[in-house]
């Protein structure tokens, strides 16, 4: 239908039925038609119906209509912001959330009506919307039925709030008592709480955050809004208990006053006049300002009525926010609108109150409107289709209306007027007020107008009846008409809301107040007013049907199938009373009242020309092809009546009856074709007929149809039959022929019986002779068996006799053997044991032993006495040493301040040299054009020539410049200063004094840094080796060199200079030299040029290891390479090269060792860093004992780049089968990450960390191989958004790769530092820190010849080749202090292990002593506990000689008695 509507499709097919997407798409084309009127859609229905769902498919087809020609239709603006279409369909969520609630009925019941109306442009573009609300049902805040339950953002926020936001809200689960907080709060568990069937609440709480966003809500104004919902939770919360006041009255008293704090502060509002307002109820008359306190029950009625006091003003400012984003700017933009009506339908419960006559009332005035709409459109149809003397009744319910709405005796006229009592006011008497006014004779049960009706038991228990256009509707006066029509804001919640409350309070309280104020009396000077609820309705009514009025209505009426919510399933009566409800039965009976059947002119003629067979095609054509539609069908009826006015006769002109005449005479017979002419009504382009024509043409059109359709079914079962009698003649030959064949095929079977039944026979006579043959072979051959068994079994109990008889043989002296070997033993221990006391007790009585004992207690005493006199001697030399540092460190002081002069001294000095050299230049240049000039003058003087012109003399001098020696200008004159070569030798000089005056003060300086950190080790008791002097020594010296400037990609190697090369080097240099000085006519002497040589190392810094200026006396002993003891400088200096040498080896070997992968058992340690509600959170091991392979993976060709990579080893099957264990099984670990690597487990116990597996042995087995702290290395890593600091445990196999892995590990880090970091040593300033790492004589790659080769006269050596060392050298130098101050971290570390385990060992010595004090004790409880054991053992042995004696007399009795016996036998 949609695409019809657009022309697109077949349009020529028949005409589809009403849908929504087609009434929203008719409606936006007839708003951009030529009249450009505005369009109103009205959708209705029962609670469940589908009518929110159905605004949502309207709303969304609209403005989809009204952006599809925008560049921002279904995205974003061209500010960033959501276009005005995303931003109206992103306001429903929030409207549902505020304003829906589920309900026995319905899970998504809106329970308030909106019109919510879109503008759109003279382009037809959506410029904005505007939403307007009516009569929010606030009476569910307070209470709602079981099953039900109250507005979703409630739900929504306890059910998928955050901890934070719970902490925040103050939703505290553990005061629940174990339910949940949607069960616990009073509020929203009255119902029960349940789930909603579609969504769930932690869903609907992120859609609706997600649409406040989209509506450009800040979040501070999200928490404000969602913290009133929460206060309005915390509200309901409040309970109250009974007290007797001062007059002995029962007054209402807070029994939780956190309860109340916390209300107020979520509600931003003066917790002592929330309390007032919930306690107390304040009455002002003329004089006076009267407080009345309240009882438990009122208290919890004030409660409650402020709840929803709240709530609705906070809904009204919700609908305010959402209109102020969704608005359009300028209303000269708007051309037309299109509004779409969400509003409740026709209600009928149990017991109804005020908002179902409210509601009733709205679909009263909206059927009203609806019918005048549908009288409107049925008399245009006639005047379009020409047709005259139809005429509409349709039932009016203005009366009703009237009734209700009307002053001053309407319903709502006399509700309002009982409220205007006040207190005075009662439910009851306006109840008897109603029936006073429509029923005043006595007896009288129904009004005049026939709307209201009250049994004399309905106006006993107050109530009436009010009979609207869908029936009658008991409505009962004692739920609270009046209290819910007055809505008013008590005088303690104003004061609470506009004094001492939070701004957001104040502007929802505004938007409430500005709704509620009646502006009548404002304009005549009066004071405002408070408009009632029933007034507010009406107005917002009366506009709302002014507005459907100035529109073109469309109505959508949605209908519920059944109350089970079930698909496939249609109640019937249900529906109809859907029907009766929503005014369509209504809209079907004035329809009928006029012609309400109507075909168009060819669909009547086709449906019905043939109810006239006998007709022939020249009179009546049975085809419309070139002829006029109209005209047919006044021809068609005028012969229709003709031959219907005739009787029936079914026989032909010759007598004869065709067999469709006999068809039709057989049926029965419809009724005559006989109806008013003027029932049939001919429009311009359809046929209108009414109910009783329609029936008679059916009734004939059904009698010819079933007698054709009979003649067609006659003709059918005939070829049917013929069709079979063919089939089975052909299947009896076929049978025929199957059974010859098959008694054939008989014959031939029996006869391969016959063969068979003889090679049968032959087999099973052979069969069961081999079968005699085989059982006799087998009893044979089992009696062989049975024979040569019971042979061997005789054989094997015979041999098992024997050998029991000799084991008992053996076996019996072997016990005796033993027997006697242990009494043996035990004589011999005895006595080794009497020696050993022996000898004890003369060692007690020996005084000699007493005194050599003595002798070792008095030297040890001794030792612990030089001990503390040593300590006391080292206590007053560290005073002495603490002196001589100060007076050092002040000769230091002033050193440096001499250095500092001499420095300024020498600068000012080579400024001057150099000026003077540069002046020197000038002049000698100066002197050669005047030598020049004199040559050519005397040349010229003596050739005789005139003068030559320019161009002559310019050539002339350039031909003789070259020749022209700078001798011959002895005699020149030359005026103005002249400089000598001697003054500047003489400058060059100073500056030289200058240089060694630094030196030697900048070496004494040196010293005495040496001699205070001497004296300073000296003072710590405790020696180092020196290696800072070295160190100083570089930075003075190089300090003038900008270390930033060097560039380490033209730093040639070690094995790149040649010896040629350098050697060709140095006499291109001099070269160089020689003829700079003679252009510069400079002589020097041999001693001066000797003292300017300067070789390579001159300029490098020395490091001396482990030797200080001034110590070269005697030979040393010192230990290096390998802590092996040397006795000369040349064998420390050659161990600690091959030292180097071999961890430099090790370290090149590190990387690929590293690629390919190294076992390890890894522990991560994550610390925490955030603190939450219950204080901070601990740490947590990210990874337990998790056995793993560390690679070091590059992803670059910089060490920036490389990651360290944890994968998993993979068990022994993965081993057996191949399996591949490149398996990533932990996050990497970039190498920039890493902060520090040292030895051992720091910062946690080794001995404590976890395993990863629960069984108890393997727990076991981890803690034990834990104990060994050698085998741990700590990696520690920087921060993450989830931890504060991240420790790596590894634990390798053996100490040995421990130690290599941190070597190597320290290695790459100090690689990383040098090549890709910043430089840390002294030998770049950090004034150049800023340039490239690059010495002056460094050249580039590409830069042509170094500018400093041969420039400067007082230096004999290539200054890029000095550069390029000192570059390599700054660079192994960086790397050395960066290992030597991790070495120097563990080194502090380890200090501190040792006096740790120093007191340990103090306190294990105190243990000692406290013990051998015990083992004395017991060694004499032994001794007494011995001399028992011996008695014991001595008294043992005695038993055991008796028994063996009484044995052996036994068994000389027995053997007695066997002889007697023996010899008694042979006598008999």
């Amino acid at each position: 239908g949609l695409f019809r509507s657009q022309n697109l499709g077949d349009s020529s097919a028949k005409p589809l039925g009403p849908h929504v997407y087609s009434i929203a798409d008719r409606s936006y084309r007839q708003m951009m038609s030529e009249q450009r009127k505005s369009q109103s859609i009205l959708i209705s229905g029962e609670s469940g119906a589908g009518k929110t769902e159905t605004t949502k498919i309207v709303m969304l087809y609209l403005t989809t209509l009204g952006s599809a020609h925008t560049e921002e239709a279904g995205g974003e603006a061209s500010d960033g912001k959501l276009s005005i279409m995303e931003r109206v369909l992103q306001s429903n969520p929030i409207l549902e959330a505020f304003g829906n609630a589920k309900t026995l009925r319905n899970d998504n019941s809106s329970r308030f009506g909106k019109f919510i109306e879109l503008g759109f442009n003279r382009a037809g573009i959506l410029q904005g919307a505007k939403v307007q609300t009516y009569l929010l049902e606030k009476v569910r805040i307070g209470y709602h039925a079981s099953g039900e339950r109250n507005y979703h953002i409630f739900y929504q926020l306890l059910r998928g709030a955050n901890e934070e936001q719970h902490h925040k809200y103050c939703f505290h689960d553990g005061l629940t008592g174990g339910l949940e907080l949607a069960n616990y709060f009073h509020l929203t568990g009255q119902g029960g709480a349940p789930q909603l069937r579609e969504f769930t609440d932690e869903e609907g709480l992120n859609y609706t955050l997600k649409s406040m966003r989209s509506m450009g809500w800040t979040e501070e104004k999200i928490d404000n809004v969602l913290s009133i919902v929460a206060g309005i939770l915390h509200l309901g919360q409040v309970k109250f208990e009974s007290k007797m006041s001062d007059g002995g009255q029962e007054i209402a008293q807070i029994a939780d006053m956190k309860t109340v704090a916390d209300a107020a502060k979520l509600l931003g509002v003066d917790q002592e006049k929330l309390v007032t307002a919930l306690t107390v109820r304040i009455m002002i008359t003329r004089r006076e300002e009267m407080r009345i306190d309240l009882e438990p029950k009122k208290a919890a009625d004030a409660r409650d009525s402020l709840a929803k006091t709240v709530y609705g003003a906070m809904f009204l400012w919700v609908v305010k926010a959402v209109n102020d984003c969704i608005m359009w700017e300028n209303d000269k933009d708007i051309k037309s609108s299109a509004g779409v009506l969400d509003i409740f339908g026709f209600e009928s419960f149990a017991i109804n109150s005020f908002e179902q006559l409210c509601i009733n009332f709205t679909n009263e005035a909206l059927q009203q409107q609806f019918n005048k709409f549908i009288f409107k459109l049925e008399q245009e149809e006639y005047e379009r289709e020409s047709i005259d003397g139809a005429f509409i009744d349709f039932a009016d319910n203005q009366d009703c209306l009237d009734h209700i709405g009307a002053r001053p005796k309407g319903i709502l006229a006399l509700l309002d007027d009982e409220c205007k009592l006040g207190a005075r006011g009662k439910d009851k008497n306006w109840a008897l007020k109603m029936n006073q006014t429509y029923l005043p004779e006595k007896n009288q049960t129904v009004s005049d107008n026939t709307r209201y009706s009250a049994t004399r038991m309905q106006q006993a228990k107050g109530i009436f009846c009010v009979r609207h256009f869908a029936g009658n509707v008991e409505y009962s006066s004692d739920t609270d008409f009046l209290e819910k029509n007055r809505d008013e804001v008590p005088t303690t919640a104003i004061s609470l809301f506009e004094q001492d409350s939070s701004d957001l309070i104040k502007e929802i309280y505004g938007v409430q107040k500005s709704q509620s104020e009646d502006s009548a009396g404002a304009q005549a000077g009066k004071p405002k007013k408070q408009k009632t609820v029933s007034q507010q309705f009406k107005i917002q009514l009366n506009s709302l049907i002014e507005m459907v009025e100035k529109t073109d209505p469309h109505y959508i009426r949605c209908l519920k199938p059944n109350d089970a919510a079930k698909p496939m399933l249609m109640t019937r009566k249900r529906l109809t009373m859907q029907l009766r409800y929503g005014g369509v039965l209504e809209a079907v009976r004035v329809a009928r009242m006029g012609y309400p059947i109507r075909l168009d002119h060819v669909g009547y003629f086709k449906r019905y020309r043939m109810l006239l067979p006998s007709i022939p095609d020249d009179v009546l054509p049975w085809s419309m092809d070139d002829q006029d539609a109209q005209t047919l069908c006044v021809k068609f009826l005028d012969i229709l009546l003709e031959e219907g006015a005739k009787p029936v006769n079914y026989a032909n002109p010759d007598g004869t009856i065709t067999r469709a005449n006999k068809i039709r005479m057989t049926q029965r017979q419809p009724d005559k074709m006989e109806f008013p002419k003027s029932d049939v009504q001919l429009g311009l382009s359809k046929v209108f007929m009414r109910k009783g024509p329609h029936d008679r043409l059916e009734s004939h059109r059904v009698f010819h149809q079933n007698a054709s359709i009979t003649l067609i079914q006659s003709w059918i079962r005939g070829m049917q039959q013929e069709r079979r009698y063919l089939i089975m003649g052909d299947a009896a030959l076929t049978l025929e022929r199957w059974y010859r064949g098959c008694l054939g095929r008989a014959r031939w079977w029996r006869l391969r019986e016959a063969q068979a039944g003889m090679l049968l026979t032959n087999t099973f006579r052979m069969q069961i002779s081999r079968h005699k043959y085989v059982r006799a072979r087998c009893g044979t051959v089992r009696l062989q068996a049975q024979y040569r068994g019971r042979t061997v079994r005789k054989v094997n109990a015979a041999t098992k006799i024997q050998t029991f008889r000799r084991m008992y043989v053996r076996n019996t002296a072997y016990r005796k053997l033993k027997s006697a070997s242990i009494a043996l033993q035990c004589c011999a221990r005895r006595d080794a044991a009497k020696k050993v006391f022996e000898e004890i007790k003369r060692e007690q009585k020996d005084m000699g032993k007493i005194k050599e004992h003595n002798e070792k207690l008095k030297m040890e005493m001794a030792s612990l006495k030089a001990m503390l006199q040593a300590q006391a001697a080292s206590d007053a030399g560290k005073a002495e040493s603490v002196k001589a540092v100060a007076e050092k460190q002040r000769e230091i002081d002033a050193l440096e301040a001499r250095i500092k002069a001499l420095e300024a001294e020498l600068a000012k000095e080579k400024e001057n040299v150099k000026k003077l050299e540069n002046d020197l230049n000038v002049q000698n240049r100066n002197t050669q054009m005047l030598a020049q000039d004199l040559e050519f003058q005397k040349a010229m003087v003596s050739q005789g020539s005139s003068s030559p012109t320019p161009l002559q003399r310019k050539s002339a001098r350039s031909s003789t410049v070259s020749a022209a020696p700078a001798e011959a200008v002895v005699d020149a004159v030359v005026v103005g200063h002249t400089i000598t070569p001697e003054a500047l030798a003489q400058h060059r000089s100073e500056v030289a004094r200058l240089e060694e005056q630094l030196e030697e003060e900048r070496r004494m300086s040196r010293a005495a840094r040496i001699e205070v950190k001497h004296l300073r080790a000296a003072v710590a008791d405790k020696g180092v080796l020196d290696v800072t002097a070295s160190t100083e020594f570089i930075s003075d010296n190089v300090s003038e060199i900008s270390g930033s400037e060097i560039d380490r990609s033209d730093i040639p190697g070690a094995n790149d200079l040649e010896p040629q090369m350098r050697v060709k080097e140095k006499d291109t240099a001099a070269k160089s030299r020689n003829e700079a000085q003679k252009n510069m006519g400079i002589h020097f002497q041999g001693d001066m040029r000797g003292n300017l040589k300067t070789q390579v190392s001159e300029y490098f810094p020395m490091i001396k290891r482990g030797l200080v200026d001034g110590e070269e006396g005697g030979p040393e002993v010192t230990t290096g390479g390998w802590k092996h003891d040397l006795s000369s400088r040349k064998d420390r200096e050659e161990g600690l090269r091959d030292e180097v040498r071999i961890f430099e080896t090790k370290v090149k070997k590190f990387y690929p060792l590293l690629e390919e992968g190294v076992d390890v058992t890894v522990w991560q340690l994550n610390k925490g860093a955030e603190v939450g509600v219950d204080g901070p959170s601990g740490d947590e091991f990210a990874v337990k004992s998790s056995s793993m392979t560390l690679k070091l993976h590059r992803r670059g060709d910089l060490l920036v780049q490389t990651v360290l990579t944890f994968n998993s080893t993979g068990g022994y099957l993965s081993k057996a089968i191949g399996r591949r264990r490149d398996k990533a099984a932990h996050e990497p670990l970039p190498l920039n990450d890493i902060l520090e690597v040292k030895a051992g487990c720091v910062g946690f116990d080794h001995a404590e960390l976890p395993s990863s597996s629960s069984k108890k042995g393997k727990s076991s087995k981890v803690k034990s191989e834990n104990m060994q702290s050698s085998l741990f290395l700590t990696i520690k890593a920087t921060a993450t958004p989830m931890a504060s600091s991240r420790s790596y445990f590894l634990r390798l196999k053996s100490r040995s790769t421990r130690n290599d892995l941190l070597s190597g590990m320290r290695g790459i880090l100090a690689d990383l530092q040098v090549h890709e970091g910043v430089s840390i040593s002294q030998i770049q300033t950090p004034a150049a820190a800023q340039h490239a790492r690059r010495m002056p004589g460094s050249a580039h790659k590409n830069a042509g010849p170094n500018p400093f080769q041969g420039k400067r006269g007082d230096i004999m050596v290539p200054l890029a080749e000095v550069h390029d060392l000192i570059n390599r050298e700054r660079e192994s130098y960086d790397r050395l202090l960066l290992i030597m101050l991790q070495g120097s971290s563990d080194l502090k570390e380890k200090e501190d292990e040792l006096l740790s385990l120093r007191g340990k060992l103090h306190q294990s010595m105190a243990d000692c002593a406290e013990k051998d004090k015990t083992q004395a004790n017991d060694s004499k409880l032994i001794m007494q506990l011995s001399k028992k054991l011996e008695t014991l053992l001595m008294e043992n042995e005695d038993l055991r000689d008796n028994n063996d004696r009484l044995n052996g007399r036994l068994v000389e009795v027995e053997c007695e008695k066997m002889n007697l016996a023996a010899h008694l036998q042979q006598q008999k």
